[in-house]
């Protein structure tokens, strides 16, 4: 298996991505350390893993407050000795910024999701650096999305949050690969399985005059493939990337919008 006894910690794990990429890492032998803002669905997620015989353990972390992803990863190290890989799958939602021209947008509005998700992603990977250069080896990992290469009408935001995570994965690989520390993202178009997906959908439904259906075939049309891309896909790929058959990866954005947006 390409995770066997890794020890990973995903942000997020209640989300769509969050949870696929837990199930995937655990399928590959890693144990698994589950955490989100809300427990429930995290927990889902964990017996998913435990029915397959896998190994997670659920956490109530909020990844935007950096003392509770201190205190958890010190748990962490405290109960398996390591931290291999921290993947940060936060999705931050704001239904108030979606559909709403940037004319039109409060500029607080605009700078939220900027600011959260570059805070989250920040302190995750730096709080995770922190115990993996010890070691002397470690992945770090996050999503973005197809906003930070193309502009994307009605998103705020968005675009430019994606863009600065971009920007700071490739900050952290040129600071960590010489302490033996790989820094990755992976960057999917829409995956209709997602939530994010439909929220992104339904502010723009009355406008585009589009059904949910239509909406899914018009970004298809768009990737090579004219198809869109499932969540075992980036999940699989996920793994790859944190396993020892990706060692010479690092600092780079994984394109995974089927074609898209070119490299």
């Amino acid at each position: 298996m390409l995770l066997t006894d890794r020890v990973a910690v995903i942000y997020g794990a209640g989300g769509a991505i969050g949870g696929a990429v837990a199930r995937a890492f655990a399928a590959e032998g890693a144990v698994v350390f589950l955490t989100g803002r809300h427990v429930a669905p995290v927990e889902l997620v964990a017996k998913d893993i435990a029915a397959d015989g896998g190994t997670a353990d659920v956490a109530e972390v909020d990844a935007l407050n950096e003392q509770a992803v201190d205190e958890h990863l010190h748990s962490v190290i405290e109960r398996s000795g390591r931290v291999d890989v921290s993947f940060n799958a936060v999705g931050i939602p704001n239904a108030k910024i979606l559909g709403v021209p940037l004319a039109a947008l409060d500029a607080e509005q605009f700078a939220l999701p900027i600011t959260a998700y570059t805070r989250s992603y920040f302190l995750t990977a730096r709080l995770a650096a922190r115990r993996m250069v010890a070691n002397g080896s470690g992945v770090i990992m996050t999503v973005t999305a197809l906003h930070s290469r193309t502009g994307i009408p009605l998103v705020g935001g968005y675009g430019p949050a994606m863009a600065a995570k971009e920007a700071l994965t490739r900050a952290l690989s040129a600071e960590l690969a010489p302490h033996g520390i790989r820094v990755i993202g992976l960057r999917p178009q829409g995956i209709p399985e997602t939530r994010t997906m439909r929220e992104a959908f339904e502010p723009r439904a009355e406008a585009s005059k589009l059904t949910w259906e239509q909406w899914q075939k018009l970004l298809a049309s768009r990737t090579h493939g004219r198809r869109l891309m499932t969540l075992d896909e980036v999940a699989n790929v996920a793994t790859f990337l944190a396993s020892d058959k990706a060692s010479g990866m690092t600092g780079t954005i994984v394109n995974l919008t089927m074609g898209s947006v070119d490299d």
